[in-house]
C-alpha cells in the first residue's frame, strides 16, 4: 500500500476486517492460514535476497532459513490449534474455555529480521482471527512490504477479509505513535530498538515488546568441549549475529580453557589483544548512547577488523574480546548483534556463573541464557541462578531460543522477556497469545461452596455457619 498518514483510515479498514473476520469458521481460517503459510514459504530466496539488498545486512542464506522457520515451523506450530469458538471443556472443573479475536494489532517489525518478522507477525495474527498493520523498519520499507503484499494476495485467494493486511509506507514518529495510541488499536506487537518497545509500552494501548539479549554461554567442565564450540560457532555465526538470541559472551571454566580457546582458533576465531579491543570497541559501540552501533550490526567479522584497522587472517569468523569485567568500561560486554563475542575464565563453576549472573544483568535480564554441560545438577543450579525466560542447553543459542528447532518451545520471533525485561511474559510469543479467552463457569452444586441463604453464611462441607466459627487451619 502507499504511504499514508491518515491513520483513522488505516483502523478504520482494519476495524471492518475484524468484523467479518469474527465470523469465520476455524476451518475457514486454516485454510487462509496454510496458503498464507505456503505463499510465504515459496518466495523465502526472493524475500531473503531482497532483504539482503537493501538492508545490507547479514547473509541471504540464513535469511532463507529464516524464512522458513517463520513459515514452516510456525505452521507446524499453530496449525492445529483452535482458536474459534469453544477450543476447550473441563469436565472436572465445568469450565468451557471459547476463543475471541482480540482486534486490530499494529506490528512493528525490525531491520535484522525484516521479512521473517513479517511473515511471523502475519501467520500468528491470521490464526487468531485478527486483522493486523505492519509498519516495517525504515530501513527494510522494500522487502517487508513485499513480503506483506505476498502474503495479502494469498489471503485473499482464500478468501479472507480484504484489509486484513496492511502495510505503512515511509512514516513520520509522530504518525507511528498516534497509531499506537488508537483508541480503536487492540494490541502492539513491537519488535525493535529500546525506545520504540518502550514507546509502545507507554501508548496506554496493550503491548507486548520484547527487551533486549545478553546471552552468556556457559562451558562447564563436564562438557563436550568441541561440540559445545561447534554449536556455539553455528548461533553467532548464523546471519552474522543478528538474531537477539544468539550468544554475546562465552564463559569457561579455567579446567577447560585452553580447550575452549584451542578449538575456537580452528574454526576461525581471532582472539583481540587489549589495544584492539579498543579498537573495535569505537567501531561496534556508541558510547554517547550506551548502545551497539547500528553500523556493525550484521556485518562479517572481516569487515569490522577492517573498520577498526586490524589485520585478521582471511576465514576470520569471529571476533573474541577476553575481557576481566562486566558494565560500561567494558562495552563488549553487552549486546552486540555481530560476530563479536566477550571471553571469560572463572575459576571453578561458582566464579563462573557469578560472571554469567553479571552478564545476564548487564542488558539481558529475561531473555535468555545458555549452558553446555552434562552434569544435570550442575544444569539445573544454573538455571535457577539466571534471570532468563530460555534456559538452552547443549543447544545453538539463536536457533534453540526460537524453539521448535532442537526443542519443543513454541516457535516464534517474539522471545518474552518477562517483568524483569519490562515485559508481560516470558513466554515465546504465538498465536494464542493474540485471543481473548472467555470462560463459562458453571455453578456446581456437588462442590464445596459457600451458600448466602436468607443472611445465613454456611459452609455446606463443613457443616457450621462460618460467622460463629473461630479460625482453624486443621478442621
Amino acid at each position: 500500500m502507499n504511504q499514508t498518514t491518515d491513520i483513522n483510515a488505516v483502523i478504520a479498514k482494519a476495524k471492518a476486517a475484524a468484523a467479518i473476520f469474527g465470523q469465520l469458521s476455524q476451518e475457514h481460517v486454516d485454510k487462509i492460514v496454510y496458503e498464507v503459510c505456503k505463499a510465504g514459504f515459496d518466495n523465502r530466496i526472493k524475500l531473503a535476497k531482497l532483504a539482503v539488498e537493501e538492508t545490507r545486512l547479514g547473509k541471504w542464506e540464513d535469511k532463507v532459513i529464516k524464512n522458513v522457520v517463520a513459515t514452516q515451523f510456525i505452521y507446524e506450530d499453530i496449525k492445529n490449534q483452535k482458536t474459534v469458538g469453544i477450543i476447550s471443556e473441563d469436565e472436572k472443573s465445568g469450565i468451557i474455555e471459547i476463543a475471541e479475536p482480540i482486534g486490530p494489532i499494529f506490528a512493528i517489525t525490525p531491520v535484522t529480521n525484516p521479512t521473517s518478522t513479517v511473515l511471523f507477525k502475519i501467520l500468528i495474527a491470521l490464526k487468531s482471527r485478527n486483522p493486523i498493520i505492519i509498519r516495517p523498519h525504515t530501513k527494510a520499507l522494500k522487502c517487508s512490504g513485499k513480503t506483506a503484499e505476498i502474503c495479502y494476495e494469498a489471503a485473499l485467494k482464500a478468501d479472507a477479509p480484504e484489509e486484513c493486511i496492511q502495510w505503512l509506507g515511509r512514516t513520520a514518529r509522530e504518525e507511528t505513535h498516534a497509531l499506537m495510541a488508537h483508541k480503536d488499536l487492540a494490541l502492539i506487537l513491537a519488535t525493535g530498538g529500546g525506545s520504540l518497545v518502550h514507546a509502545a509500552y507507554s501508548s496506554g494501548t496493550p503491548a507486548i515488546g520484547v527487551g533486549a539479549g545478553n546471552v552468556p554461554a556457559f562451558i562447564e567442565k563436564s562438557a563436550d568441549v568441541p561440540f559445545a564450540v561447534e554449536q556455539i560457532f553455528i548461533s553467532k555465526t548464523f546471519d552474522y549475529g543478528t538474531v537477539c538470541a544468539s550468544e554475546q559472551s562465552i564463559v569457561v571454566e579455567k579446567s577447560v580453557s585452553e580447550e575452549v580457546i584451542k578449538e575456537m582458533k580452528t574454526r576461525g576465531a581471532y582472539f583481540l589483544s587489549q589495544e584492539e579491543i579498543k579498537k573495535v570497541e569505537d567501531v561496534a559501540y556508541n558510547k554517547e548512547r550506551g548502545i551497539m552501533n547500528a553500523d556493525i550490526i550484521g556485518q562479517p567479522a572481516e569487515k569490522i577488523a577492517e573498520e577498526a584497522g586490524i589485520n585478521v587472517p582471511a576465514g576470520t569468523s569471529i571476533l573474541v574480546a577476553p575481557l576481566e569485567g562486566v558494565g560500561d568500561k567494558y562495552p563488549l560486554s553487552s549486546e552486540i548483534l555481530a560476530p563479536i563475542i566477550a571471553f571469560y575464565e572463572g575459576e571453578d563453576f561458582d566464579s563462573a556463573v557469578n560472571i554469567c549472573i553479571d552478564l545476564n544483568f548487564y542488558g539481558g535480564t529475561g531473555h535468555t541464557a545458555s549452558i553446555f554441560s552434562n552434569d544435570d545438577e550442575k544444569i539445573k543450579c544454573y538455571a535457577e541462578l539466571m534471570d532468563a525466560g530460555r534456559i538452552v542447553v547443549n543447544t545453538p543459542s539463536s536457533q534453540g531460543g526460537v524453539g521448535g528447532i532442537y526443542n519443543t518451545l513454541h516457535t516464534s520471533f517474539t522471545l518474552g522477556c518477562g517483568t524483569r525485561g519490562n515485559n508481560s511474559t516470558t513466554d515465546n510469543i504465538t498465536a494464542r497469545h493474540l485471543l481473548n479467552i472467555q470462560r463459562i463457569a458453571k455453578r456446581r452444586d456437588n462442590e464445596r461452596f459457600v451458600r448466602f441463604d436468607s443472611g445465613k453464611y454456611f459452609d455446606e462441607a463443613l457443616g457450621f455457619n462460618i460467622l460463629e466459627k473461630e479460625f482453624n487451619l486443621n478442621y
